[in-house]
């Protein structure tokens, strides 16, 4: 049985993806949701696999601050939706069916002054995550709340949507409050999905050269393809002096730590120039640092990011397109939704690039 929208008929069941937290990904019949009040129906075009599903939920069930108990609520996974409108529920104004949507992956309670900014993420009163809390976009269809919304520029492709809906915004966000512009260089620690965004971003800033350190042949291999980096370095002793000789100015003026590892953030402070920002958005690990010849007497400013707003969200993805720069240029897997639990498995072990999944229809074909 099937029910008519705004755009064509919805059935009134799907098979969404759901994690158990024992390394397996499961597909699981689920009712097709009904807009209300404020709310549209999105019909996933694509759906990204982030990092910190896989720590957080797909290796074993974690909570984190301000949550009780496991952050993942046993719902439909997948916490970097885009796709299409395809209904709308009543006081619905900004959106219709037939619009093209990134879907800001965060619910606010929209009235405290962190949601007011549009910092969804760091509201306090009661947040919820797609994919963690509420069902997200691991399935045919999403129930999204229209203010969570975002437009999805034509010259976007759906695949584009979803990493602008994390990782890309992570990274913007950690390079616009570093100050990143064509004044000095870019230093982009850990090339996973993040990484990888960081130095496309940083090449739309206008930095003067941006350099990748990563200590995964595989995923440094990678890096070389997207077209972004002007050096990608093995991690380890002589990194820090190599950055400074690549720079020729003692370092770079802006560095951002993409790793979440002890390591790798000491990179960043070491191989960050004099009056230099340092960007932190990795998730995990510890800080350890000597304080007065590396932070002190460089005269370093460290920042501390977590995830977008949604204002910077929207201007990320018309920057894109005026930078001409594509996002899915960094994915290196695609799957449909019925190879879900490979899709994971690739993603939490050797993946090169990002993993993304797409309806099946949408999918190429398995090799």
């Amino acid at each position: 049985m099937t029910s008519t929208t705004g755009t064509g008929a919805v059935s009134d069941t799907m098979r969404g993806v759901f994690l158990p937290g024992d390394c397996t990904a499961e597909l699981r019949e689920h009712d097709v949701p009904r807009p209300g009040h404020g709310q549209v129906l999105v019909e996933i075009g694509a759906s990204g696999i982030c990092g910190s599903d896989i720590g957080y939920i797909y290796r074993g069930y974690k909570g984190y601050r301000g949550v009780d108990g496991p952050a993942y609520r046993g719902v439909i996974a997948g916490h970097e939706p885009s796709g299409r409108i395809v209904a709308a529920g009543p006081g619905v104004h900004r959106f219709g069916p037939g619009d093209r949507v990134i879907v800001y992956h965060i619910v606010g309670c929209g009235l405290c002054d962190n949601c007011r900014r549009g910092h969804y993420i760091s509201c306090g009163r009661g947040r919820e995550s797609y994919g963690w809390q509420r069902d997200g976009g691991h399935a045919p269809y999403l129930l999204a709340e229209e203010r969570t919304c975002v437009p999805l520029p034509d010259e976007l492709s759906y695949v584009d949507g979803a990493l602008i809906a994390c990782g890309f915004g992570t990274a913007y966000e950690g390079l616009r409050r570093a100050g990143m512009s064509g004044d000095g260089d870019l230093l982009v620690i850990g090339l996973g999905p993040v990484g990888l965004a960081a130095g496309m971003i940083g090449r739309g800033m206008g930095a003067r050269k941006v350099i990748g350190v990563e200590p995964s042949q595989a995923r440094r291999a990678w890096a070389e393809t997207v077209g972004v980096f002007d050096a990608v370095l093995p991690a380890g002793d002589g990194a820090a002096e190599a950055v400074a000789d690549l720079t020729g100015r003692g370092g770079a003026a802006v560095t951002i730590d993409c790793s979440g590892t002890r390591p790798g953030r000491s990179l960043a402070l070491e191989a960050a120039a004099e009056w230099g920002h340092v960007s932190l958005v990795g998730e995990g690990g510890d800080l350890h640092t000597e304080v007065s010849d590396t932070l002190l007497h460089k005269q370093l400013t460290i920042h501390a990011s977590w995830v977008t707003s949604l204002p910077a969200m929207s201007e990320l993805a018309r920057n894109l397109v005026d930078w001409g720069l594509r996002p899915e240029r960094v994915v290196s897997d695609v799957f449909g939704f019925s190879r879900a639990g490979e899709a994971y498995a690739l993603a939490a072990g050797a993946s090169k690039g990002k993993v993304v999944l797409v309806p099946d229809d949408a999918a190429p074909e398995a090799s």
